[in-house]
């Protein structure tokens, strides 16, 4: 007896996804594996919570008839796309599948990845997208390029509104890595991602540069050099755990507050290690990252840019369970000076936790911004202005721990009161001036200094004077631009302590389409 009609249909179903499901086919699956890579579903399976994602439009098709295309078939347009859960939570996401076309993206590729950006914009919920292509499928010209265009603008109006996440797991070339860099944050994986404009060819025939692929646009090059990179993987499995780890951290959209995790680490806990973390000599450094995991719920810490810009740490970590968004000066690199990388990266990161609701903490300890024609040049005014904007712009209940210096405009840059800091703390050995005390005294006391009968007396004399006027926190305070001098092994109390008051913080600011903040 042969098949009914609903069976023949069943079959047909089974046979029409099976051959989706199959992607480029096993040699292809093989290769890809050979490379350390794994295949698309692998990724959004390690991605998602077990058994959580679901694929939309598998059966989606091309229609360019140009070039022999209408003569090959692309499962699933070399991209799977749908939707899951990452700890409960709904996440939209999509996979280049390389095994198909080599992820080459085409007008109907590139439509299935704006129809899940138009879902997760919808419904609120964070979008990942996975990137393993060669780029513009160029049998299909302008609708390839089309296509990236739509998507590059679904990035724009998703931007504030919902987290957006690019893991580069793969080539990333051309107009293809304008998407990620419109999104806020970016894995890549050592030795298999490459991101670059022009390839190391193009390059050669324009400028004679010769340089590998890997040295142009691998993942210590844009972890390291440009700082296009956030964070960097060693393979596809970390850098999805890291995924993972970062949308723990975040709301699901700009109308929500992070997730609270009950972490288990007592609010009140203080830690005496903290009073003798600085060293007494003032020009002594020491790893600010000490004090951020002494102060964060289990020293559990994930910073962003880690080896990008150094002399400035950010990153993200909880305080009584509750997401804070953490910016550092420093000081064993570069004495904590503010330079032009430090700028951008601390403004796009106080930008990006204001827009989705995650309080800021600033820990300062600066000499002020790096001095020399190279960063004059390079336009340090525009780029630490960038800083004063951001701080100033941010609404998010905002807190200044001044650790020891905060010398200048620095002072300012670093969320200063007049830069809107709701609650200031010092620790006792805070200095807060203009300058150091050696230059404010060669400055202020010039003449005195020279018309000594002992000028080097005179000077040590000028600069412990100024040192026991302003190498401490009490001027400050004393102007109630410092709310507490604290001890220090009572930091992470205190802070809690500030966030829960600040909990309900609101604050407007005048209507506008929006700032011109100076790029």
């Amino acid at each position: 007896m042969g098949l009914s009609k609903s069976d023949e249909r069943l079959a047909e179903l089974r046979r029409r996804r099976e051959e989706v499901l199959a992607g480029g086919g096993p040699e292809r699956i093989e290769k890809q594996h050979a490379r350390g890579k794994l295949t698309a579903r692998e990724r959004l399976d390690l991605l998602f919570d077990p058994g959580s994602f679901v694929e939309l439009q598998v059966f989606v098709s091309h229609r360019c008839r140009e070039f022999g295309l209408d003569q090959e078939k692309i499962p699933g347009e070399g991209v799977v796309t749908g939707y899951g859960r990452v700890d409960g939570r709904t996440v939209y996401a999509f996979a280049q599948d390389f095994t198909v076309m080599g992820g080459a993206l085409g007008e109907m590729h590139a439509a299935k990845i704006c129809r899940v950006m138009d879902l997760a914009l919808a419904g609120g919920c964070p979008f990942v997208g996975l990137n393993d292509s060669g780029g513009a499928r160029i049998q299909e010209g302008v609708d390839a390029l089309n296509g990236y265009g739509n998507i590059f603008y679904r990035n724009t109006l998703a931007s504030g509104v919902i987290p957006q996440i690019s893991a580069i797991m793969g080539p990333s070339a051309g107009g293809a890595v304008y998407s990620p860099g419109l999104t806020d944050f970016i894995f890549m994986v050592d030795g298999a991602a490459q991101m670059f404009i022009t390839g190391p060819q193009v390059i050669k025939t324009v400028t004679g540069e010769e340089v590998t692929m890997e040295e142009l646009g691998g993942a210590a090059t844009h972890n390291r050099v440009s700082g296009v990179a956030h964070f960097f993987a060693a393979d596809d499995r970390e850098c999805l755990a890291q995924v993972r780890r970062l949308l723990s951290f975040l709301p699901s959209n700009n109308l929500e507050d992070p997730p609270v995790v009950e972490t288990g680490d007592n609010p009140g806990r203080t830690d005496p290690a903290l009073r003798t973390v600085i060293p007494d000599e003032a020009n002594k450094p020491y790893d600010v990252r000490e004090i951020i995991l002494s102060i964060l719920d289990g020293g559990n810490f994930m910073e962003t840019q880690a080896w990008w810009a150094e002399n400035m740490v950010t990153g993200f970590g909880r305080l009584a369970g509750r997401t804070v968004g953490v910016i550092a000066n420093q000081a064993r690199t570069l004495a904590g000076a503010i330079d032009i990388n430090a700028s951008d990266k601390a403004a796009r990161f106080v930008r990006f936790c204001d827009a989705f609701n995650i309080p800021l903490l600033t820990l300062v300890d600066t000499p002020g911004y790096l001095p020399g024609t190279a960063q004059e040049y390079g336009g340090i005014i525009r780029h630490g202005a960038k800083m004063l904007y951001a701080y100033s712009e941010a609404t998010v209940p905002k807190i200044q721990l001044i650790l020891r210096k905060a010398y200048g405009g620095s002072y300012l840059a670093m969320c200063a009161r007049s830069l809107g800091a709701d609650m200031v703390f010092a620790w006792p050995a805070a200095e807060i001036a203009v300058m150091g005390a050696a230059g404010a005294v060669e400055v202020i006391f010039r003449e005195e200094i020279k018309g000594a009968e002992d000028p080097g007396e005179a000077r040590r004399r000028l600069i412990a004077d100024y040192e026991a006027r302003f190498s401490n926190p009490y001027a400050a305070a004393a102007r109630g631009l410092v709310d507490s001098v604290i001890d220090p092994a009572d930091t992470r109390p205190e802070i809690i302590r500030a966030l829960s008051a600040l909990t309900t913080k609101r604050e407007t600011r005048p209507a506008k389409k929006h700032g011109n903040i100076p790029v």
